[in-house]
C-alpha cells in the first residue's frame, strides 16, 4: 500500500484537478492510504501586519468549507469522498459561492450528512481549531504554502495536474502514482515546470 498526504482549499482549479485524480483512483480500487489535509489559501495570503485569518474567518471566502469539509472527513469518513468532490463540482463546476450554507448545506444532504451538525461544529469553534492545526503542521513539518501539496514520509511538493481525468480510473491511478513516486524517487528534482501548455 502506498501512503500519501495531500492538501486541500476548495478553492483552488488545481487542487480540484489534483483531488478529482485522487477520488478517481480510489474508485478504481488504487491501493492507497490518502490522508486528506486542509490548508487555508486565506491565512497564506495574510499579510505581515493583518490578524491571522483564524482570527477573522468571516473575512475569508473559502475556510467555511474548508471546516465543513473536514467535519465531514473526521465524523462521516464513509461519506467523505463523495462529499469532497461535490464540494469542489459546488465551487468550480456549479459556481457556487462557499461561503452560503444553503450551498454547502444541499451538498451535505445530498452526500447523506447531518449539515445541522456540521453547522453547529463551525460555530462552536471547534472546527476552526482543527483546521488551523492542520495547517500548521503543515507549514511546520513540511513547509507547505499551497494547496495542492503531496507528502510522502518527510518529501513534499506542490504539484499541478492540467487535466481532469472525468471516469478514467486507470489514468488517475497513473498520474498520481507518478506524482508519488516522484517524492521518493527523485529527491534531487525541485522543480519541472513546461514552457507552455498543450492545447
Amino acid at each position: 500500500m502506498t501512503t500519501f498526504a495531500v492538501t486541500w482549499d476548495y478553492r483552488c482549479p488545481f487542487a480540484r484537478n489534483a483531488h478529482e485524480h485522487v477520488l478517481a483512483g480510489l474508485a478504481d480500487g488504487a491501493d492507497w492510504d490518502v490522508r486528506f489535509v486542509p490548508f487555508s489559501l486565506g491565512q497564506v495570503h495574510v499579510e505581515d501586519d493583518q490578524a491571522p485569518i483564524w482570527d477573522r474567518p468571516d473575512d475569508d471566502s473559502g475556510l467555511l468549507a474548508l471546516q465543513v469539509g473536514l467535519h465531514v472527513r473526521d465524523s462521516a469518513p464513509d461519506a467523505f469522498l463523495a462529499v469532497h468532490g461535490a464540494l469542489f463540482r459546488a465551487r468550480h463546476d456549479d459556481g457556487g459561492d462557499l461561503r452560503d450554507r444553503a450551498v454547502l448545506g444541499k451538498v451535505l444532504a445530498d452526500g447523506g450528512v447531518d449539515a445541522d451538525a456540521a453547522f453547529a461544529a463551525v460555530d462552536d469553534g471547534s472546527l476552526l481549531t482543527a483546521v488551523r492545526a492542520e495547517h500548521e503542521r503543515a507549514v511546520s513539518e513540511h513547509d507547505v504554502w499551497g494547496v495542492p501539496t503531496f507528502i510522502r514520509d518527510d518529501a513534499a511538493a506542490f504539484v499541478r495536474l492540467m487535466d481532469r481525468p472525468g471516469d478514467d480510473g486507470a489514468h488517475a491511478r497513473a498520474s498520481i502514482d507518478r506524482v508519488v513516486a516522484l517524492l521518493g524517487d527523485a529527491p534531487a528534482l525541485n522543480e519541472f515546470k513546461r514552457t507552455s501548455i498543450s492545447n
